[in-house]
């Protein structure tokens, strides 16, 4: 029981390890060639695990294999364009002008129902808003509205403004986040400032956001 309890363990960060080599992507936006690869190591690595008599080694080699293998494809895809597209395929357009293209559907096998449900996702719920809709070579759909229907930006009338910083955490659950409050130079005294002005402390706190003009935002945690 305790060799597999540490077989698992060792696998578990193996694969981590490997699948960070591989570099960070959602499971949605994962390449055909990456789904494989990760498909395959997770059975890999579950021999040895149900198996105390296969050696580690028999599972790591292979996922290195794997793993040393797909970065060699995504060195090659990045220099050749056509190596990439019979690889990854091209993105195909299935709405052109409010016009639902029926053969870019049907060559996809993608339904109107999933189509449509990937449209509600992004907020639209009429096609005919719809001015391009891409399917990605990772299946997710790109899609840009018509521009009458678009939400107005500050770019449209010709607003001027400056950009901001977004509020980041610094207190999460009672834990002090240090390397949030060197990212905007927010010190200390500061912040032991803030908490006295608010009668609390950091234990007490569950959620606590700062952004770059010292604006905070402080959830306390309820009580048991």
């Amino acid at each position: 029981m305790i060799t597999v309890f540490f077989r698992a363990i060792f696998l578990y960060i193996l694969v981590i390890f490997a699948l960070r080599l591989m570099g960070k992507r959602q499971l949605g936006e994962l390449q055909p060639t990456e789904l494989v690869i990760a498909i395959l190591i997770s059975n890999i690595a579950s021999l040895p695990i149900e198996d105390p008599d296969i050696p580690m080694v028999i599972g790591a080699i292979p996922i290195f294999v794997l793993v040393g293998f797909e970065i060699l494809i995504s060195n090659i895809s990045l220099k050749s364009n056509r190596f990439r597209r019979f690889i990854s395929g091209n993105p195909i357009v299935v709405i052109s002008d409010g016009k639902i293209i029926q053969k870019a559907l049907h060559d996809l096998r993608f339904s109107i129902e999933d189509l449509i449900e990937s449209l509600r996702e992004q907020g639209i719920f009429y096609i005919e808003d719809v001015h391009f809709a891409i399917v990605e070579t990772t299946g997710k759909i790109s899609v840009l509205q018509k521009f009458e229907k678009q939400n107005a930006t500050p770019e449209i009338f010709n607003i001027k403004g400056d950009s901001f910083n977004p509020p980041i955490l610094v207190v999460s659950d009672g834990r002090l986040i240090s390397s949030a409050l060197d990212k905007y130079n927010i010190s200390k005294k500061w912040l032991d400032r803030i908490l006295a002005k608010q009668k609390t402390s950091i234990k007490e706190i569950f959620l606590m956001t700062v952004d770059s003009d010292l604006k905070y935002y402080i959830v306390k945690k309820e009580r048991p």
